[in-house]
């Protein structure tokens, strides 16, 4: 089966609700899919990658976009 490649977006959310959404996404997606998660709460780009990794998934980078945007790229291990 091919791996699935969805976007989460959580502009205007803020933490713990970053991650707890994160997490909830991850767990519908199969092993070896991709998240990419949108932020615009600075915290969450340190936080969201930091449990992500603690639950055993990999980052696979952290976009800078414009207007204080970033995009977090995990796949689901």
């Amino acid at each position: 089966m091919a791996e699935e490649s969805i976007e989460l977006d959580l502009r205007g959310e803020i933490c713990p609700f970053t991650f707890v959404k994160t997490k909830l996404q991850l767990e519908e997606l199969e092993t070896g899919d991709r998240l990419t998660v949108i932020f615009d709460y600075a915290p969450a780009v340190s936080n969201v990658p930091k449990s992500v990794k603690n639950e055993g998934h990999t980052i696979l980078g952290i976009d800078k976009e414009e207007n204080n945007i970033w995009k977090v790229h995990i796949k689901k291990v």
